[in-house]
């Protein structure tokens, strides 16, 4: 803010702050009748295509001193349009197709307001009342989606003081701390002397136990929330152990029976196996059944994070790709994600409703035994009541309206696989098991030439088509026509090299078949743009003797 006005202090103006809203004819009320009128209209005008370099934003934001005075919410608003609004990502865009985020449903915004105003905290009953039952109402259906319990069952825990089927959480990193959280007290319970890792420690649990350590199994494409939780429950991340994917980035049953055995063999225990139901880089899904096959025969907590294809459940047609799903002990889920609802909607759900016990806490001046307070079953405490969202989105589309909006999305991701399939200068890297996949751009000779390549010609191509991925990438974001992420993978087909991939996500209903043709010419375009990145790759070609092959 150059010019700054500054507001009244006084104890009139600030209850104005909290009583009046602002006039239709302010900044703050013009915003709010775009916002609902033109939602799209509005993120279009005011954010800003081409990006702008970070250091640069850095510098609308470096006052480290807490303002004396007060402004007016009208200038207050121009500075966050201009300097906040503009550099924001439009993740609503249906060209924004690089990340697990999308354009949101029109109803929510009102909802949101009202949910804001309400300002309840799901931590407690005094602080929540309806909310409290509502989220449990939503942690019901979700449960019912996944294991398909009977009527009689949910009316017996769903709102049981005692036991709880989930727990809503920020996010799929706080929600599989969460499982792993149960999975950790439950295999270090109490016993004899000895009064339970919550109560006497990792140490003493692991010794009480004679277990050398505990471990975590999960495939190399699993969640980096995982190492996370590793740490934060002080198994470390080195007892994180990342067991060998197929071909087409799945865990190997045979590798995860031997990590299992090495485990056992030198004096350990695994204290959970975790399948991915929809990996984050490729969008690929574990065996689940045989997965909970192992678990089983080893006794340990079969966890599944389904952060991001969870909500496939909610397709009749496409479900059976998680078959397996409904032994597990818990399964993560991301409202947020394919669901369509705002940020902050994560879930953890348990198959038995008393497993939360094991994590059970309660403080006499807030979540007292005997009371229906969520918090004495969650990690996070003071929480927002997003549940609402995620209840209203239910209702308002149904199950029925997201299976279209699923489908859909699967139909747009194969045919993207097509598209990119049919031209001589892209090649898909990994075909979308769920709405997700990898490609790259190669130059028609070069594509000819990889076809017949060996392990070494491979090996030195490759980074140059990296480094000429990396280029179309950051250049195409700095555009701000259309993004496109981009991770980097070890496929089978080029004999495990690590190749940069572009990755994108086909989940926004509002993206286009033309939208995408013109993100592929786009990328097309740019690449013709890196002269000294093609010449040497073409360099490179003829040096391996490859440049005559048609």
């Amino acid at each position: 803010m150059s010019k700054t006005n500054f507001a009244e202090v006084n104890q009139e103006a600030l209850l104005k702050i909290f009583t009046i809203p602002e006039a239709p004819d302010s900044t703050l009320g013009k915003i709010e009748r775009h916002l609902s009128e033109n939602l799209m209209g509005f993120l279009g005008e005011h954010i800003v295509a081409r990006e702008k370099p970070l250091q640069e934003i850095e510098q609308n934001f470096q006052a480290s001193s807490v303002p004396e005075q007060p402004v007016y919410v009208s200038d207050h608003t121009e500075f966050l349009l201009d300097k906040l609004v503009a550099h924001s990502v439009h993740t609503a865009s249906p060209r924004f197709i690089g990340h697990m985020t999308s354009a949101l449903p029109y109803f929510l915004l009102p909802l949101a307001k009202l949910m804001v105003g309400l300002n309840q905290n799901l931590v407690k009953i005094e602080t929540s009342k309806a909310f409290t039952p509502l989220e449990r109402n939503v942690l019901g259906m979700l449960h019912h989606l996944v294991y398909g319990q009977d009527e009689a069952f949910y009316k017996r825990w769903m709102h049981s003081a005692e036991h709880s089927l989930g727990a809503m959480c920020s996010g799929g990193t706080v929600a599989n701390i969460t499982a792993l959280w149960v999975a950790r007290n439950r295999l270090l319970k109490a016993d004899g002397d000895f009064a339970g890792v919550a109560n006497d420690g990792l140490a003493a649990g692991l010794a009480h136990y004679n277990y050398k350590r505990a471990t975590v199994m999960v495939s190399e494409r699993g969640h980096y929330s995982l190492s996370k939780a590793a740490d934060v429950l002080g198994i470390g991340r080195r007892n994180l152990v990342a067991v060998a994917t197929d071909e087409n980035n799945r865990i190997r049953i045979d590798a995860l029976r031997e990590a299992c055995e090495k485990v056992a063999a030198e004096g350990g225990k695994v204290m959970a196996i975790i399948g991915v139901a929809g990996t984050t880089e490729t969008g690929h899904i574990d065996p689940l059944d045989q997965m909970a096959d192992v678990a089983k025969e080893i006794g340990t907590h079969f966890h599944v994070d389904a952060a991001w294809g969870g909500a496939t459940l909610l397709s009749n047609t496409h479900r059976h790709l998680l078959k397996g799903i409904e032994r597990a002990d818990s399964v993560t889920i991301d409202a947020h994600k394919q669901m369509y609802v705002p940020m902050g909607a994560g879930m953890v759900l348990f198959r038995d409703p008393g497993m939360v016990r094991a994590i059970e806490h309660h403080a006499e001046y807030i979540i007292r035994h005997g009371s229906k307070d969520l918090g004495s079953h969650t990690m996070e405490g003071s929480r927002s009541g997003m549940a609402m969202m995620v209840f209203s989105a239910l209702h308002v589309m149904g199950r029925s309206g997201y299976e279209l909006l699923i489908d859909g999305s699967m139909e747009k991701a194969r045919y993207f696989a097509k598209l990119i399939d049919d031209q001589n200068d892209f090649e898909v890297i990994t075909h979308p098991e769920l709405c997700l996949l990898t490609y790259r751009f190669v130059p028609t000779r070069v594509k000819v030439a990889l076809k017949t390549a060996s392990a070494e010609q491979v090996r030195r191509l490759t980074p140059h088509l990296n480094a000429l991925t990396r280029f179309v990438q950051k250049r195409q974001r700095e555009t701000g026509q259309s993004f496109v992420s981009r991770t980097k993978l070890t496929p089978a087909q080029y004999g495990r090299e690590p190749t940069v991939v572009f990755r994108v996500v086909l989940a926004n209903p509002l993206t286009t078949q033309d939208m995408l043709a013109e993100v592929l010419e786009e990328q097309r375009q740019i690449a013709r743009q890196a002269t000294s990145l093609l010449g040497a790759l073409h360099t490179e070609l003829r040096e391996l003797g490859l440049t005559n092959r048609d």
